[in-house]
């Protein structure tokens, strides 16, 4: 029997298996679960234990981006469209949302 608090989580978390690699994606805004108006810009922290991972990655999501600001001649496989499967994962649930990586390098 799983417990009430498994099935009906008090903060946000996602277990990832991003490239073969497993991590949990996590937020310490309970309203994010509940209020829509709090999916604007938010935060979400990444954590996956591997070696090069020192702390955990405190990332900031941006919903209400423009993505019409992107360069649409730059090819999307291009360096400089490449995202980490960490943004590409964030998503799937947000469309279109920017992810900043706050000073850390982005990895994976």
């Amino acid at each position: 029997q799983v417990c009430h608090g498994l099935r009906t989580p008090q903060l946000p978390i996602w277990l990832c298996s991003l490239s073969g690699r497993h991590g949990v994606l996590f937020g310490t805004d309970s309203r994010l679960l509940s209020d829509w108006k709090t999916e604007r810009v938010f935060h979400l922290y990444f954590y996956n234990g591997q070696q090069e991972q020192t702390k955990t990655a405190h990332l900031t999501i941006d919903t209400h981006s423009h993505p019409w600001e992107e360069d649409p001649r730059e090819d999307p496989s291009s360096p400089g469209k490449r995202r980490p499967p960490v943004e590409m994962a964030i998503r799937t649930k947000w469309a279109g949302a920017t992810v900043s990586w706050n000073g850390t390098d982005p990895f994976f």
